[in-house]
């Protein structure tokens, strides 16, 4: 019963298309040779007499084995007839395998090598395994570390080297960069913040946003917000190098980029610090249209201002008219009219630029103090009617200036100053140096000490981020003179810097193995390219080389194969 019950199962078995020879069943989908048919692909046999050089048992094209099974497709390997093919190359290995034309050792788009290791328009990967960078400046194509491309535009905005320029905005690749506009409130290109608005712009120092479109520390006694760009490092943020531009070490975010390394440093110490300052001109009472407290009474006098900051401006200390005691100024509206926008003054924004004399130590000297000549009521702007004309000694007098600066309180830092007329400078928010009224050059020193701290009650902690505030005015005719020196005013930015040799390509380097021995194919021990393929000198390695890294262009991609003519 046995034998029959499997002799009839082996009669069913055959009878339903059973394999020939103990053969497995064919899959589905697959096409079996009959003797009506013939050999066929797909049917799993290799007929190597029909040109078949691979069966995979389909007739589907991408898997390895062509849909008409006339050739292996490329990064495949096909062993077993009916078998599948196998992929022969891992993108994202960091090594160039088979149909690879690249590979950066990782699997994502828009950094020049795709995530299927094809070689992406406007980038060059030279060296497999590593960053790939911008093929070229100038073709349009933002790559690499390009903040932009105009296609090689004569116009400014985008340099030589494809940085974004101060002033300029490069919104679209290939096209001119267009000048910005700080103050009408929309930040754009390198500025750091804009807090204008259609009305105009905001010409306050100390509210975050300097009228230059920079940002500025935001601290309370001492403890300051984590505000990316104001060269202050604060919690949260692991640099700040004072800008918003990315590619330097330290980016946009204040996070630190690839292949940097960041530290806290005092001792980053340009030749030049350009601090900000505003200057607002005004005519002397003498003229029409006028201000009262310029060009009037000649009287030095002191103890005329608050011992601190009334709404982050100096206020006067009476209220109503002076009279005989302080004849100088009319009273607290007019003076309140000094560092403010107003109908009487024309707001000019501008830098000082502080030169570096020593360690730590910046200063600003000129004894012909004159930054409003031909500017402010002398501008070619003004009316004709309303122009003013140069005074004495040809210059343009009565204005005031209002400059700040932020630093880190050590117990050591010394400001001195010279000028006139009156002077006052303000330390977290409180009178520190009172040079006020009208008079001839007078010069001041304070040395920020403990003792200092606590005589004049600034508040101040040890370690504590505090802001310098330096007002001044110029009210009568004949000399104008300013000197400012700052020294031990370091305030703590980041330093960053690359390293040739970690094996990581940081925007300031052609390329880093890790190994960087300068043999071929790999990075030199400065972390520049070494000879390669693609770099149009023919090496021993090599038996051409054409300047890239194409097939099809009579020398191949490796530059290992026969040159075709």
């Amino acid at each position: 019963m046995k034998y029959l019950l499997s002799g009839f199962l082996f009669v069913v078995l055959v009878g339903c298309g059973g394999g020939k020879g103990g053969e497995d069943t064919v899959d589905a989908g697959a096409v079996e040779a009959d003797a009506a048919s013939g050999p066929r692909c797909g049917d799993r046999h290799l007929d190597t007499a029909s040109g078949e050089v691979c069966d995979d048992g389909n007739t589907t094209d991408g898997d390895g084995c062509a849909a008409d099974c006339s050739a292996v497709e490329p990064g495949h390997a096909c062993g077993t007839p009916g078998d599948p093919c196998v992929v022969t190359h891992v993108c994202g290995n960091g090594i160039v395998e088979d149909i690879e034309g690249c590979d950066d050792h990782n699997t994502t788009d828009g950094d020049g090598c795709h995530s299927d290791c094809t070689l992406e328009a406007g980038w060059r990967c030279d060296i497999a395994g590593i960053r790939c960078l911008a093929a070229q400046c100038g073709d349009g194509i933002v790559a690499g570390f390009e903040e932009c491309d105009d296609g090689g535009a004569a116009t400014p905005g985008c340099s030589a080297t494809c940085t974004l320029e101060d002033g300029y905005l490069c919104a679209t690749p290939n096209a001119a960069c267009t000048p910005t506009v700080c103050g009408n409130g929309v930040r754009e290109g390198t500025e750091q913040c804009d807090d204008g608005s259609a009305a105009g712009p905001n010409n306050d120092l100390g509210d975050g946003c300097t009228p230059l479109c920079t940002r500025e520390p935001q601290c309370v006694a001492g403890t300051c917000t984590a505000v990316c760009g104001d060269g202050a490092i604060q919690a949260g943020e692991d640099c700040d190098d004072g800008n918003l531009h990315d590619f330097d070490g330290c980016s946009s975010t204040c996070t630190v980029e690839f292949g940097f390394y960041c530290t806290p440093s005092t001792t980053v110490e340009p030749a030049t610090l350009n601090v900000a300052i505003v200057y607002r001109d005004f005519k002397g009472n003498d003229l029409s249209g006028g201000h009262v407290d310029f060009q009037n009474v000649n009287s030095s006098q002191t103890g005329m201002v608050t011992s601190s900051l009334v709404n982050n401006k100096p206020q006067l200390i009476d209220a109503n008219n002076y009279g005989s005691a302080h004849t100088s100024i009319k009273n607290r509206a007019s003076f309140g009219q000094w560092y403010a926008d107003s109908a009487l003054g024309k707001t000019v924004v501008s830098t000082l630029p502080m030169t570096r004399i020593a360690s730590g130590t910046y200063e600003y000297d000129n004894q012909s103090f004159f930054p409003l000549d031909g500017k402010g009521w002398q501008d070619a702007s003004v009316a004709t009617a309303d122009r003013e004309i140069s005074r004495d000694n040809g210059h343009n007098f009565s204005f005031t200036s209002e400059l700040r600066y932020w630093f880190k309180w050590n117990g050591t830092e010394n400001l001195k100053f010279r000028g006139d007329d009156d002077v006052w400078v303000f330390v977290n928010k409180k009178l520190a140096v009172d040079l006020g009224g009208v008079h001839g050059a007078q010069s001041a020193e304070i040395t920020l000490t403990s003792q200092v701290n606590t005589d004049k009650a600034l508040g101040m902690t040890i370690g504590g981020t505090y802001e310098v505030v330096v007002y001044q005015a110029e009210r009568h005719t004949t000399a104008s003179s300013y000197k400012l020196t700052l020294k031990g005013f370091n305030t703590q930015r980041s330093a960053c810097d690359d390293m040739c040799g970690d094996g990581m390509t940081s925007s300031m380097e052609q390329c880093d193995d890790g190994v960087n021995m300068g043999g071929y194919n790999s990075c030199t021990p400065t972390c520049e390219y070494g000879p390669r393929c693609g770099d149009g000198i023919l090496q021993s390695q090599e038996n051409c080389d054409d300047g890239n890294t194409i097939d099809g262009d009579n020398c191949p991609a490796n530059c290992m194969g026969m040159i075709i003519l």
